[in-house]
Parts: structure tokens; C-alpha cells; sequence
């Protein structure tokens, strides 16, 4: 791992008259870093079923001792891998076992080996929660967990793994699964669930004034155009090699419908392959027929695209 390049951009928000440092970082920079180093561990066994053994597992990431669980199917054999990236909780609420479970669970139930990171400041991991929009360190954990299970995969805690990684996400998770997917060719398959937007404005516009009362997201504001345009993974879509999937309800009140139809139309100018899904009526979390429907698109597209190793 490389330290990590940051740049300084100073502004105010609204009337008042507070200066700030935001953090922030473009996708060139990002690209020039490397990614991985270290191992991950299981420490202990979580949970045991007919199906898969669950472990509370750790990795090294920028510094930081990040935690999470991975799902590993019991039967014999090696299994493509999903990381499946939670969305925002309240850090101060946040359990290793997040309402993101279900989708992990229900993945190795079909034969994959899922891992959860816990993002920094969340349940065991170290560091602290990002404040901002763009969730640049986020991404760096998923790339260096992702750069990590491919360099030791059939070895140790990943015994069982091919050097095969998708990615799951939902809400902010799916904003950080776009950073990453921009930023690691090698990733195969991409699930965007209920996503934030790939341009970083936007998201900062939805967190500032609608998400958090202008208590949260609103540096990235007063951002440079220029720099935020360098920042958002939808100007660079083109660098995907993933496969992408995006599913959204019509009735979500947290990430709009709308912004579904934009990363859809930008990842076909940019010649993604992709598949767009739309659930009239369902919300930000899917239940019932949506969800069902929702994971079976996603265990036939992590089969097709994470089932050979390499």
C-alpha cells in the first residue's frame, strides 16, 4: 500500500461564513496507488449451519485493522467471492451483523463466499466514519480487500475462494462499488442496488438538504467543479470492465428513482455491459416479491460472471 494522495479544497457553505478542509481525492490519483498487502484473518467462528460457516474476519486497509464476517459454504470445492458493501448506518447503532446480512447470507447460501466489511469507524473496524459525499476511503478498504482476496485466494481464510470478486451495493454502498469498479479492472461483476449517484455532486446535494438538515455532505458543495468532475466515478465509467447490474424501486424516497435511469444511460454511452431493473412500487429496501426477484437476478449474475477462477 502506498500513503494516500489527498487534495485540499477550502469554501464556504450556505450564509455562513465557516471554513473548512475537505479531504478528497480524483480518480487519477486513486488509480496511481496500489491496493492490497497484508492477509486476511479469521479469528473465530461466528456462526455454523448445514449451509456455510460464518467468521468474524479482519484486514489491514490504509493503516487500519478493518473487521467484518465472511460467509464460507461448507461444501467442498472454491467459490467465486461477493463483497457485499453495507449502506449508511448510524455509526454509533452499527452491529458486525448490519440489515446487509441477508444479502450475504443468502449468497453463500448459493455458493459464493461472501464478505462483509464493517467500513472503518463501524462496529470493530478502526479509523473514523467519512462525513463527506464522496466516500474516497471506503473505496480504498473494498480495493484493498478485493486486491488481498485475489492475491490469497486458496490459501488460508480463503482456502475455499477463487481469485474471482463481485460487488454488492446498496445505497452508499453502491456509490463506493462505482469507485471501485472504476478503479480495479480485475473486479468482474458489479450489483448496484437502491445506489447513490455516480456524479458526487448529487450525492452531496442528497445528504446536505434532504438526508441530514445541512448537518452532513456539504463541503463537497463548495468543491470546484473541475475537482468534482475529477472525483465522480460516472466521468469515468468508460474504465469499467465489470459486468453491471442496477436494480431500483420506483418509490424509493432516499436515492431517487431517477438517478437510476442516468447511471443507465451513462454506462451505455461508455459501452458498460449492463443490465437496468426497475421494481414499481418498492422502496429503498426491498421486501417480499422484490427482494425475492432482486436475489435471484443476483445469484444468476455473480454464477455467470465469478463461477471460473483467475
Amino acid at each position: 500500500m502506498q500513503p494516500f494522495g489527498v487534495i485540499l479544497a477550502f469554501g464556504v457553505i450556505g450564509l455562513a461564513s465557516v471554513v473548512f478542509a475537505q479531504v478528497v481525492a480524483t480518480i487519477p490519483e486513486l488509480a496511481r496507488l496500489r491496493y492490497g498487502g497484508g492477509t486476511l484473518v479469521a479469528e473465530r467462528v461466528l456462526e455454523r449451519n448445514p449451509i456455510f460457516t460464518r467468521y468474524l474476519v479482519r484486514y489491514p486497509s490504509d493503516g487500519l485493522t478493518m473487521y467484518g464476517f465472511m460467509n464460507v459454504p461448507n461444501t467442498a470445492g472454491r467459490f467465486g467471492v461477493v463483497i457485499v458493501i453495507h449502506g449508511y448506518v448510524s455509526p454509533a447503532t452499527y452491529r458486525t451483523l448490519a440489515y446487509t446480512t441477508r444479502y450475504a447470507d443468502s449468497l453463500a447460501r448459493a455458493g459464493f463466499v461472501t464478505i462483509h466489511p464493517n467500513l472503518r469507524g463501524h462496529g470493530l473496524s478502526q479509523g473514523s466514519p467519512e462525513q463527506g459525499a464522496s466516500r474516497v476511503l471506503y473505496a480504498r478498504e473494498i480495493l484493498d480487500l478485493a486486491a488481498i482476496v485475489r492475491s490469497q485466494a486458496g490459501r488460508g481464510a480463503l482456502e475455499k475462494a477463487l481469485p474471482s470478486v463481485g460487488l454488492m451495493g446498496h445505497s452508499m454502498g453502491g456509490g463506493v462499488a462505482q469507485r471501485v469498479a472504476v478503479l480495479d479492472p480485475q473486479i468482474r461483476a458489479v450489483l448496484l442496488y437502491g445506489t447513490m449517484h455516480g456524479d458526487d455532486l448529487k450525492n452531496a446535494r442528497q445528504i446536505c438538504f434532504v438526508f441530514t438538515n445541512r448537518q452532513r455532505g456539504c463541503d463537497e458543495l463548495n468543491t470546484p467543479a473541475q475537482t468534482l468532475a475529477q472525483i465522480s466515478p460516472i466521468n469515468f465509467y468508460a474504465r469499467i470492465r465489470a459486468q453491471v447490474q442496477v436494480h431500483h424501486g420506483t418509490a424509493d424516497t432516499q436515492t431517487p428513482y431517477a438517478w437510476a435511469g442516468e447511471i443507465c444511460a451513462a454506462l451505455r454511452k461508455n459501452n458498460v455491459s449492463h443490465q437496468c431493473f426497475t421494481y414499481p412500487g418498492a422502496g429503498h429496501t426491498f421486501r417480499g416479491n422484490d427482494y425475492s426477484n432482486l436475489m435471484s437476478r443476483a445469484r444468476s449474475f455473480f454464477g455467470q460472471a465469478l463461477r471460473s477462477g483467475g
